[in-house]
């Protein structure tokens, strides 16, 4: 899947947005990517792995607010079954662990960290391997390689960064196949980061593909409820994009808000990610 395939898609969600009211049809979708029908069709089902139908579906609101509905119970069974706490955290497929605090403030001095930028689904990617796991993963959104590679620096001043493409390529299969909805390897995640930053983290992972929660919602869940605003924050500021999905918070009325790696991506992930769960209970 090239990248601009994604280029494809994300003309189409950009129209949508702009029209959402009149749920532009398969014909208007199609011009908008500048291909026939039966190839936007194709490209789309290939791309999402659901019809353009379902996926225009989980963009709209209404099913928006259902998914925060659910969403909120979701949380709380999941906090109460221990998946989320102060310690090292698991989901089904996830292992997040923070630096000690030593590590932190050596901003990694004495680790040399690996780097590629590959392409995705979403379009293209920067991967970061640290030898306990992956610490960095952030889509390009108009930066230049230069430019991704000076941000991921900045989190990490003292590591030593080597560009590696044949380290992470792997790791960046791992993560193509978690977006076309195929069953994932474990992976461990490495992050640095205050404490509170790691608790909102450690929250986000407690929400499962084709949900979303509010910044209320999760401040809620990890026993900060008066703190959306510095939730918002440490959103903001996630090192590992997709795998820690902070795409997975919207507002409380349902409205998608803003992503660091572009508001389009964002109804592009939960679009994918919804349509695949509207298709799963279906078949239930």
């Amino acid at each position: 899947m090239s990248g601009s395939d994604y280029t494809r898609v994300e003309r189409a969600i950009r129209y949508l947005e702009a029209h959402a009211q009149e749920q532009p049809s398969l014909p208007e979708l199609a011009r908008q990517a500048g291909l026939s029908e039966y190839h936007f069709q194709r490209l789309f089902r290939r791309w999402a792995g659901v019809s353009p139908k379902d996926f225009l579906q989980c963009l709209t609101l209404s099913r928006a607010k259902v998914l925060l509905a659910a969403s909120a119970s979701l949380m709380d069974t999941s906090l109460e079954l221990g998946l989320s706490g102060p310690g090292r955290l698991h989901d089904l497929f996830l292992g997040l662990e923070a630096m000690t605090p030593g590590e932190f403030k050596r901003g990694g001095e004495g680790l040399t960290l690996q780097w590629g930028v590959h392409a995705t689904p979403f379009g293209e990617a920067l991967f970061a391997l640290a030898p306990r796991g992956i610490c960095g993963l952030s889509f390009l959104e108009g930066a230049s390689r230069a430019e991704a590679v000076a941000d991921f620096q900045e989190r990490w001043p003292a590591a030593r960064l080597v560009e590696d493409s044949r380290r992470t390529e792997h790791l960046a299969d791992e993560v193509v196949a978690r977006m076309r909805g195929a069953v994932p390897r474990p992976l461990s995640l490495v992050v640095r980061g205050s404490p509170f930053q790691v608790k909102v983290w450690q929250g986000l992972l407690a929400i499962p593909e084709g949900r979303v929660a509010s910044y209320q919602g999760l401040a809620r869940a990890i026993g900060e409820p008066h703190a959306s605003r510095a939730v918002g924050t440490a959103l903001s500021q996630n090192p590992i994009g997709y795998l820690i999905p902070c795409h997975r918070v919207i507002r409380a009325t349902g409205a998608v808000g803003e992503y660091c790696w572009g508001a389009l991506r964002k109804q592009a992930l939960l679009g994918v990610e919804g349509a695949r769960a509207l298709a799963r209970e279906r078949a239930s």
